[in-house]
């Protein structure tokens, strides 16, 4: 499966370039790219030609909407692609928008979600899941596995990239943004493994997050997760990684 975004309402351009830094020392990536896209419009014209690929629909608010508003840019992006994807994904957990992280808080979280979920139930109901940061405490996880229960969302992605800095070497590691890869590693499984634990897996989990091999791949399994995705891996490991972490995978069974 594929999953495309983050996609906006309206077409914005990012932040300014440069923008994604490779620390090669710490096989990982920073990246400031600010939801750059040509708006949601742009991408349902490309997606209605797809053959057959399962797709994802990861979707956000503009970065000029105030968070008050931030509802409003989620049903646009919702409504728009509700045909033409396989699920959805809503990302509040990037730290390249200013305030996004902010909706993270349980009440703002709630109300979103549940909102969604209204218009998901009135066009027949697609898997919605939500894109968690690695930064979030225990407490904060815990809010998230209650709300996951009170609005019966599909379930979470953990996680996205993470604003610790903490045993980098690279001469790029002060640069401004989320960083993902290697050093990511440990943390995402943590949040994957108490999410599991503390809910009793009542909730799937796709687990992210410095996926190098197909060791890795399997640790995230075991830590709870139900499917994985990739991102920084493919820089560094290339496309052969997804072929010895689906060769694995087989073998355990």
């Amino acid at each position: 499966f594929v999953e495309i975004g983050t996609l906006t309402p309206k077409p914005q351009p990012g932040n300014p370039k440069k923008r994604l830094f490779r620390l090669k020392e710490d096989q990982a990536i920073i990246n400031r790219m600010g939801f750059n896209n040509g708006g949601v419009e742009a991408a349902v014209a490309r997606l209605k030609k797809n053959k057959n690929v399962l797709i994802g629909g990861n979707i956000g608010k503009n970065k000029v909407t105030p968070n008050e508003e931030a509802f409003n840019d989620y049903k646009i992006c919702f409504e728009a692609l509700y045909d033409y994807v396989d699920y959805f994904v809503v990302n509040v957990s990037s730290p390249n928008t200013p305030n996004l992280r902010a909706l993270q808080d349980k009440e703002p979280l709630t109300k979103l979600l549940a909102g969604l979920q209204e218009l998901n139930k009135l066009k027949g109901g697609k898997p919605i899941l939500l894109k968690i940061a690695p930064d979030l405490t225990d407490e904060q996880l815990l809010d998230i596995i209650d709300i996951v229960k009170t609005t019966q969302i599909a379930g979470v992605i953990a996680t996205n990239t993470t604003i610790s800095r903490e045993g980098l070497k690279s001469e790029n590691r002060a640069e401004a943004g989320g960083l993902s890869g290697k050093p990511l590693k440990d943390r995402s499984t943590e949040v994957i493994r108490f999410l599991s634990v503390k809910s009793n897996r009542a909730f799937p989990i796709i687990g992210v997050g410095g996926i190098h091999s197909a060791a890795d791949a399997l640790e995230k399994l075991e830590a709870g997760a139900s499917l994985i995705q990739l991102y920084t891996g493919f820089i560094y490991e290339g496309p052969g990684l997804i072929k010895r972490i689906n060769q694995e995978i087989l073998k355990q069974k």
